[in-house]
């Protein structure tokens, strides 16, 4: 479905279980990920009784495309026109990565509409190491090669466990990347700077209200626990939990742990 926003740019979103009655699940994107990248959260929560909502950030995928670069209020006002428009409240927010980090400061905008957030290998500042990486990610994705862009990631963001036992679905998904076209690396580019130049939100976690969960991935390199730590320390009322042999996408590595941590603390939420 389409949602035409105020500013003229067109958000893609779904809606799974639309009758659910255990509340309501807003799931945000990682940078190179899509609505597709939750199924196996989102089945799961589906099945136990919640309305699950999805959606490309603009600069995503199936949304409209970046003209210059975007900013993190920008991302979430889009989500607050969203939530709106599906008359929506009391939600609960489920963020990886970049989707992390708009829901971070989507919560401390918001902080009436949002019962908890779930934030997984996400950051609330930068430092030199993550900097470096997210550039040789923007020289990457200028050369519009998939397989080469695909297989220049790969150590960044995959665990040595899940990279060592997934040899050939990784070079099978780094094959299938060669037909990406160039919109979409140019939408990852403007994501990319977006990143860089806007993250910073540390100062604003103290206005998180909400119970919180912070999920990292022990062989995260990309965004290690130093970053999930900062942010536990500045968000009252939140708690930090490590999963084993998972790097930075803990969502694809460690499916089955991750959705029994989501579930448990989802269940606590009164």
């Amino acid at each position: 479905m389409i949602l035409n926003l105020k500013k003229d740019k067109k958000l893609y979103y779904e809606v799974l279980n639309d009758s659910g009655e255990k509340g309501t699940i807003f799931f945000l994107n990682g940078v190179m990920a899509s609505t597709n990248s939750w199924r196996n959260q989102a089945i799961n929560l589906e099945r136990e009784g919640y309305k699950i909502v999805l959606h490309d950030f603009i600069g995503q995928m199936l949304s409209d495309k970046i003209v210059g670069e975007y900013t993190f209020l920008e991302h979430s006002n889009d989500l607050f026109e969203l939530v709106s428009f599906l008359d929506e409240n009391n939600i609960h927010l489920v963020g990886t990565s970049y989707g992390g980090e708009v829901a971070m400061k989507f919560a401390s905008m918001y902080p009436k509409l949002v019962k908890s957030i779930i934030i997984i290998d996400s950051v609330s500042e930068l430092d030199d190491k993550l900097i470096e990486s997210v550039n040789s990610w923007i020289e990457l994705a200028s050369t519009y090669d998939g397989e080469l862009f695909f297989k220049g990631m790969v150590p960044s963001i995959y665990g040595e466990t899940y990279m060592r036992n997934n040899q050939e679905l990784l070079n099978n998904r780094a094959i299938a990347m060669k037909g990406i076209s160039k919109e979409y690396f140019d939408g990852q580019i403007s994501l990319y700077k977006t990143f860089i130049n806007d993250v910073y939100m540390t100062d604003i976690l103290k206005d998180i209200k909400c119970p919180s969960l912070i999920v990292v991935g022990e062989e995260d390199t990309l965004k290690p626990i130093k970053f999930s730590k900062i942010i536990v320390e500045n968000i009252n009322n939140s708690k930090l939990i490590t999963i084993p042999e998972s790097g930075h996408v803990t969502i694809f590595e460690k499916p089955i742990e991750l959705n029994k941590h989501i579930l448990e603390f989802l269940k606590s939420i009164k």
